[in-house]
């Protein structure tokens, strides 16, 4: 007769899968803590789109977002290596989001 073990917590596993599954880009790392670096009301009003040589660009959803954010981009990028480190973008450029429509 054998012992059947106890279920044991999945959320290593899941951690583990996710990191393994995701994309090994600086991009990707940014838009992974994005909104937890900059906090919920600026990333609904811009997103990271790109990123070439150190720069990334972020789209916003119209000009006053996009003025005001790179008004404050010294700010966002101490936020943005407080959380990537080595990872964090230079600089970054903002542009209204084009529409899809």
């Amino acid at each position: 007769m054998s012992r059947r073990r106890a279920p044991r917590p999945a959320g290593d596993a899941f951690r583990a899968a996710r990191a393994l599954a995701a994309p090994q880009t600086g991009l990707a790392a940014l838009q992974a803590v994005w909104a937890s670096a900059l906090g919920e009301r600026l990333a609904a009003a811009a997103h990271p789109v790109s990123e070439r040589d150190g720069t990334v660009t972020v789209e916003c959803v119209d000009g006053v977002w996009a003025q005001e954010l790179d008004l404050m981009q010294a700010t966002l990028l101490e936020r943005l290596r407080d959380e990537l480190g080595e990872r964090a973008p230079e600089a970054l450029r903002f542009r209204v989001q084009k529409d899809h429509s």
